[in-house]
């Protein structure tokens, strides 16, 4: 069995904020996939598009736990550990 962090087995659930990246959005930028903070509810581009808002975001604010906002998908990955969860 998988141990995962206090940060995962206790996730906050913000909604999105908006329905694509943030930032990509401001600029007209294109994304690959979007991670939705569950903290305060930013919707940034994965590490595969080549802005990684999403990694930026933990970055700039330490808000550990992102979700996979591509459907079908429901994985949530935390930065401060480097785990995640399905």
């Amino acid at each position: 069995m998988q141990t995962i962090c206090e940060h995962l087995k206790n996730p906050e659930n913000a909604p999105a904020r908006t329905r694509g990246c943030e930032e990509c959005l401001k600029t007209g930028d294109t994304w690959v996939h979007l991670r939705r903070c569950l903290h305060c509810g930013h919707v940034g581009c994965c590490d595969s598009s080549k802005n990684k808002h999403a990694t930026k975001h933990y970055h700039a604010t330490k808000h550990p736990v992102v979700q996979s906002l591509e459907p079908g998908e429901s994985w949530r990955w935390c930065y401060a550990d480097d785990m995640g969860v399905e």
